[in-house]
């Protein structure tokens, strides 16, 4: 025998029906695949894991004392003429365009030239540009341990006058992040438009 349906029954099943569509999309996992980066995607190359340098209260720091923030870290120094100051303005740019999500972001700039960037220095350097910026130095050993491990390169120019000298040194941001894993080398040609989209991707 046929039990006929109910008005009421019937609502439900439909309800049912329509549902399920969403009930598997739920359950379907995200694609996988590469983040649609404007800067070099790095992913995988776990850049930076090595980072060992003193910030500007003397403190020691590493990877994991950023986890749970974006980091976009640069290798430059104070006395830099164009380079440096360009990269600082552009992230600080970058972190307003992000709003209230730039407190999930930490921006670093380490210092290349240890000894004449002090703690004082980088830091009063780093927070004319954004209160929330940190600046690294340390010993040239801290350095030389620390620039491997991001693979960046550095080198003082050759001068014949004592303390005045430059130095050359990679221009472009690591983009780390949240367990501080380096995911895009972010180069100068890139504007603050650009540097906020590839932060955005990674909150």
């Amino acid at each position: 025998m046929i039990v006929p349906f109910s008005a009421s029954r019937r609502a439900l099943l439909a309800g049912a029906v329509a549902a399920l569509p969403l009930a598997l999309m739920a359950c379907t996992p995200k694609p996988a695949g590469p983040l649609p980066f404007e800067g070099s995607d790095i992913s995988g190359t776990h850049l930076g894991r090595d980072l060992s340098m003193t910030d500007t209260t003397g403190a020691t720091r590493t990877l994991a004392d950023y986890k749970g923030k974006v980091l976009l870290v640069f290798f430059g120094y104070t006395q830099c003429p164009d380079v440096c100051p360009t990269a600082m303005a552009q992230a600080a740019q970058a972190l307003q365009i992000l709003g209230d999500q730039a407190a999930k972001v930490q921006v670093i700039m380490i210092s290349v030239d240890p000894a004449r960037d002090t703690p004082e220095i980088l830091g009063a350097y780093v927070h004319a540009f954004d209160p929330s910026f940190v600046g690294l130095t340390g010993t040239p050993e801290q350095l030389d341990k620390t620039a491997r491990s991001f693979k960046a390169f550095y080198a003082k120019e050759d001068s014949t006058t004592p303390g005045q000298y430059a130095m050359n040194h990679s221009s472009a941001f690591y983009l780390m992040d949240q367990d501080g894993e380096a995911r895009a080398l972010l180069g100068p040609s890139l504007t603050p438009e650009d540097m906020a989209h590839d932060i955005k991707l990674l909150l």
